[in-house]
């Protein structure tokens, strides 16, 4: 008797170190083979994005309507939408929420504002209801400044006072997050150095964060592991 395969996660990237995280060990342990595409790198085969069981899409400091300075997103956007099409198990962090807003039909606009550091999530009644409950109040870490209206046929999950769409489902297989569960305390030290313009522009100050990583992070980190693995565990596998 053959062996069946693993399951497989591809996760596609937009710059190094907004990587899978701490996602990457849990999708490990529980068999997945997890590789990555390169986003403006890589060619965006649509179908490496459809084979693969679980897509994960990644964050990046561009939006998804720049499709005229960043032409693969419009190959990229593409892609996605014919991945929903199938209800195949979808995942989006942040530019990865917004570009599954978009392909889903909804607007995707640039605030003039950024939210950027720790700070909790105020969950509606369908949160409560998600996986993201195993939050439990949390801080998250926030870094975006563009926001996504919800999708039609979406569940509207979370907000903070100053962006009200925070994250939706679609079913059980398709899940945006503006925020950054998946990012590592531990590497913060990339992403401070990753966007120092972006927080020397915004005004804020790295020790801040610093000092946030490190007195939410490891209680965060066990909080995002069961949001994680609550979502894992409630997918609808691929016909």
């Amino acid at each position: 008797m053959s062996t069946p395969e693993p399951p497989t996660a591809l996760a596609v990237r937009h710059l190094a170190f907004e990587d899978l995280g701490i996602l990457a060990p849990l999708l490990e342990r529980r068999g997945y083979r997890v590789s990555h595409l390169d986003a403006g790198v890589d060619g965006l085969d649509p179908d490496a994005l459809l084979g693969a069981d679980l897509l994960v899409v990644l964050g990046g400091p561009i939006g998804v309507y720049e499709t005229d300075a960043y032409p693969f997103l419009s190959q990229e956007l593409d892609a996605v939408s014919r991945r929903l099409e199938t209800g195949a198990p979808t995942l989006g962090v942040c530019l990865g929420a917004q570009l599954i807003a978009r392909a889903l039909g909804a607007d995707v606009t640039a605030t003039g504002r950024k939210e950027i550091g720790y700070a909790p999530l105020s969950p509606t009644p369908a949160g409560d209801a998600s996986p993201l409950k195993h939050l439990g109040g949390s801080p998250v870490l926030h870094w975006h400044g563009d926001q996504f209206e919800i999708p039609e046929g979406a569940e509207r999950l979370a907000e903070t006072p100053g962006f009200p769409n925070q994250a939706f489902s679609l079913g059980e297989n398709v899940l945006g997050l503006q925020f950054h569960l998946e990012a590592d305390h531990t590497r913060i030290e990339q992403w401070l150095i990753g966007h120092a313009n972006e927080l020397a522009a915004a005004g804020l100050d790295p020790r801040a964060i610093r000092a946030d990583a490190a007195a939410y992070g490891p209680n965060l980190a066990q909080a995002a592991q069961a949001v994680f693995e609550a979502w894992l565990d409630g997918l609808t596998p691929r016909a």
